[in-house]
């Protein structure tokens, strides 16, 4: 589901187009979605209540839209355990000596994102807790992928056994993204397809997508 416009394991991604059968024998699950304007940031984090309430270890995060007088002025990443920091803004520069990495009206503040999101991908794969725990990444996308420790801590997760990865890719548009075509295009990934009539009900399916794939 757009945001902004292997291991082992069967992975689970969330898209627009079609919603194939949910098959899940292997314990890792990355899962994504995509569409500008569905709510998949709220459908991701509705998916993550309803996991934490559960008892299922979540941890990861989101990337929020920042509006000033009614106007989207760029966005945020927010942790889910509760810090935030810019990701991008409308028109800002870079800060000083820092190499500019644009997405049309927005500049991407690499470092900032850098200093919230790696730190939540190394406790994923760290963590000693019993058990699969799933991890959220919202999302993976071209300003996110200015990154390069960013590329590499997504490949590691991925192929970390007992991770179950709920995240999101961008629609394909432009130039392609090698990394989300490798993630869209892996026998590992199971698709659904997100919209604003269907979002309410794929919520449970979603849900119990990911807890299966923790058996």
């Amino acid at each position: 589901m757009q945001g902004r416009g292997h291991g082992s394991g069967r992975a689970v991604q969330l898209k627009l187009e079609a919603i194939p059968a949910c098959k899940l024998t292997d314990p890792r699950i990355p899962c994504r979605w995509r569409s500008l304007g569905v709510g998949k940031t709220t459908l991701i984090q509705k998916a993550s209540e309803v996991l934490k309430s559960s008892g299922v270890p979540v941890d990861g995060f989101y990337t929020e839209e920042v509006r000033q007088a009614g106007r989207r002025i760029g966005f945020d990443v927010v942790t889910l355990s509760g810090l935030r920091g810019p990701l991008s803004r409308v028109g800002s520069e870079p800060p000083l000596g820092r190499q500019e990495c644009r997405v049309g009206q927005y500049v991407v503040d690499v470092r900032s994102f850098e200093q919230l999101a790696l730190p939540v991908l190394k406790n994923a794969g760290s963590s000693s807790s019993p058990g699969q725990r799933v991890c959220v990444i919202d999302e993976i996308g071209k300003m996110e992928l200015f990154s390069q420790p960013f590329i590499q801590a997504i490949r590691h997760t991925l192929s970390t056994p007992g991770i179950v990865v709920l995240g999101t890719i961008p629609v394909p548009k432009g130039k392609p993204l090698a990394l989300v075509e490798e993630i869209r295009h892996s026998p590992d990934v199971t698709v659904f397809s997100v919209t604003k009539e269907n979002r309410n009900r794929l919520l449970p399916d979603i849900v119990t997508c990911v807890q299966s794939g923790r058996k």
